[in-house]
């Protein structure tokens, strides 16, 4: 028997930066608080995006300042931006 994961998908309209923290945060499987090129892409895939993996190792490349593979906490608000601009995702602005 299979079990399938239900998530939350974003919230309707604009998302904030913090709704969108705490949506991808669902998707931390080792719960480490960073988020790997597979986790994301598992979030990509629950909003059933194209081509998930690419776009994932793209935001993770844009995204991850410090090079080590993964979205540290600082670096989710990048990938928040990466999300805006190149996913076309609706959110508001960044907020500091």
């Amino acid at each position: 028997m299979a079990f399938m994961r239900y998530y939350r998908t974003l919230p309707q309209g604009e998302t904030t930066a913090e709704e969108f923290k705490a949506w991808l945060s669902q998707f931390d499987a080792d719960g480490d608080g960073r988020i790997s090129r597979e986790e994301l892409e598992q979030a990509l895939r629950s909003l059933n995006l194209w081509f998930a993996w690419w776009k994932a190792r793209d935001a993770v490349r844009a995204a991850d300042a410090n090079h080590n593979g993964k979205v540290d906490g600082d670096e989710v608000g990048r990938l928040y931006a990466f999300a805006h601009k190149h996913l076309h995702l609706k959110m508001s602005q960044l907020e500091d």
